[in-house]
């Protein structure tokens, strides 16, 4: 079982980058709660963290026990899209300031964010990490991993989306049919909850 030396240094160089985001949650999550923030959705969390050890860990062990090797017509420019991607996530994470998260945490009266990248969609961030647990199998052409991944991650998606619509719209939930009115936040690694993401 051979291991390309390139593939270990993107491995580690996405590890760096998910460390980086870890630290910022928590650091942001600090602030929420010294705000009032209070945390919804938090089954939903490990889940997350466990589907993007497997994309690290999956992607690996496919190239390892497969042999592929890089495939230069796929591999740069997935490599190229990878890079898009956090560059993508930088914008969400910059846009959002102290207000991006990986959590769902909730600041009653906070409204959503509606300037940078969520101007054009309301959950940039997750389309980001569609394209990024595509792209990073793809580099080495791991496509089996890409395609479990997204899978998994797409349902997941869907729970996770929904949490955070209705904390973010209350509109669309029981203070529009006359009940007590919702809290609004900034969506966790999305709209940011103030104090997600990425994962």
């Amino acid at each position: 079982m051979t291991i390309p030396a390139s593939l270990l240094a993107l491995i580690a160089a996405m590890g760096v980058v998910r460390l980086v985001e870890l630290t910022t949650a928590r650091r942001n999550a600090r602030w929420a709660f010294a705000h009032g923030g209070v945390e919804y959705g938090r089954r939903q969390y490990p889940v997350m963290v466990a589907l993007h050890v497997c994309l690290l860990v999956g992607t690996v062990a496919e190239v390892a026990l497969t042999g592929r090797a890089f495939a230069p017509a796929t591999g740069w420019p997935a490599l190229a899209f990878l890079v898009l991607t956090q560059a993508g996530r930088a914008w969400c994470m910059r846009t959002l300031g102290p207000r991006w998260n990986i959590r769902v945490i909730v600041v009653p009266g906070l409204p959503p964010v509606t300037t940078g990248p969520y101007r054009l969609l309301r959950h940039p961030n997750y389309l980001i990490v569609l394209c990024e647990g595509i792209a990073l199998p793809l580099v080495h052409t791991a496509w089996i991993t890409a395609l479990l991944f997204t899978l998994a991650n797409t349902a997941w998606l869907v729970v996770r989306v929904r949490t955070e619509n209705a904390l973010l719209w209350p509109a669309a939930g029981p203070a529009a049919a006359g009940g007590p009115p919702r809290p609004v936040m900034a969506e966790a690694g999305e709209r940011g909850s103030p104090g997600g993401g990425a994962a």
